[in-house]
């Protein structure tokens, strides 16, 4: 649906976007990461034929971004991160204003504005002044506004920013209601929200591809090693901390073991290994043979926001510039 081969973006002598190439394939909700100025804003600004591309190449649905432009535009929503609204313009009538510009007409017209309004949960304000509407129910609009002409790809730029944790909830579940019907890339900087809605993820780090996969293979490919939670209770009686990490770290192939967080009377330890093989039965055993209950024993995936700052680095904020006004 998706497809970026060699794309690069320069201003004057900064590069903003670097050689970078991916696929998001129809029906899937992308992630699109990476730390501020780092050119996440200039893709989807190239992706949406707001900027063109110096060098490389851009197509969605089939549609190259430079060649046909307005292909490209028919089959795309936008959501940037400021809603593109018309606070003295009613609900509905906005509505129909975009979707006229749209291309939408007469009953198809009406039946599109209905439809994005009951999707988006803004049906019980469609007569009221956008100006009047709280910021959750503004972003809905936004969000209405980017499915109205049922487009075949989504882009949306931090659609939850300024939400409260409700109105959080209720776009997640919209956006992921939406896949399938609609291709989806979810620019954001709260990662926990590109881990509880996204089925993939691409960081970019400095206008480069640092990583492209599922979410759930950047968390056990970046960590390089199992990874387990453990937990252990006494039988009887105390039970000291480092008793049990000395014991944990005389298993065969274990590499580290790090104290946890304590739950009662629970000691929690988390061990890594760099052996292929599965270490969770040495484990076991070693805690069942020195007299402790076994209570936990868990994979520890790293959490994205690990793994983004492992890909991004320490040193991710000194990124390419973009002309004064203009963000990455």
């Amino acid at each position: 649906m998706i497809n970026v081969s060699g794309l690069t973006k320069r201003y004057a002598r900064n590069v903003a976007v670097d050689n970078i190439s991916f696929e998001v394939e129809k029906g899937q909700i992308v992630g699109f990461l990476g730390p501020n100025g780092a050119g996440k804003t200039t893709t989807m600004r190239v992706l949406t034929c707001f900027l063109p591309p110096t060098s490389g190449s851009a197509s969605v649905a089939g549609f190259d971004v430079l060649d046909q432009p307005l292909e490209v535009k028919k089959r795309i929503g936008y959501l940037p991160e400021t809603p593109p609204v018309y606070p003295e313009m009613e609900v509905a009538e906005y509505l129909k204003f975009v979707g006229s510009v749209k291309g939408l007409s007469g009953a198809d017209l009406a039946k599109r504005v209905d439809d994005a309004a009951g999707r988006c949960a803004i049906a019980d304000v469609k007569t009221k002044l956008i100006g009047r509407l709280s910021k959750g129910y503004r972003q809905r609009v936004g969000l209405a506004q980017a499915i109205i002409h049922n487009p075949d790809v989504l882009i949306l730029d931090e659609p939850t920013a300024g939400l409260d944790p409700n109105q959080i909830i209720e776009t997640r579940k919209l956006i992921r209601d939406l896949a399938g019907e609609h291709t989806i890339i979810l620019s954001t900087h709260i990662l926990p929200e590109v881990e509880q809605t996204c089925d993939h993820a691409i960081i970019i780090n400095k206008g480069r591809l640092v990583a492209k996969d599922s979410v759930a293979n950047l968390q056990n490919r970046v960590r390089g090693a199992e990874s387990v939670l453990i937990g252990v209770e006494p039988r009887d009686g105390a039970l000291e901390s480092g008793d049990v990490q000395k014991r944990l770290e005389g298993v065969a192939g274990v590499s580290r073991v790090v104290p946890r967080e304590a739950h009662g009377s629970m000691l929690s330890f988390e061990v890594e290994s760099l052996k292929e093989r599965s270490i969770r039965g040495d484990l076991a055993r070693a805690v069942v043979e020195a007299g402790w209950n076994l209570n936990e024993l868990r994979s520890a995936a790293m959490t994205l926001e690990e793994v983004f700052l492992e890909l991004t680095g320490s040193d991710a904020g000194a990124t390419a510039a973009e002309p004064a006004g203009g963000k990455q």
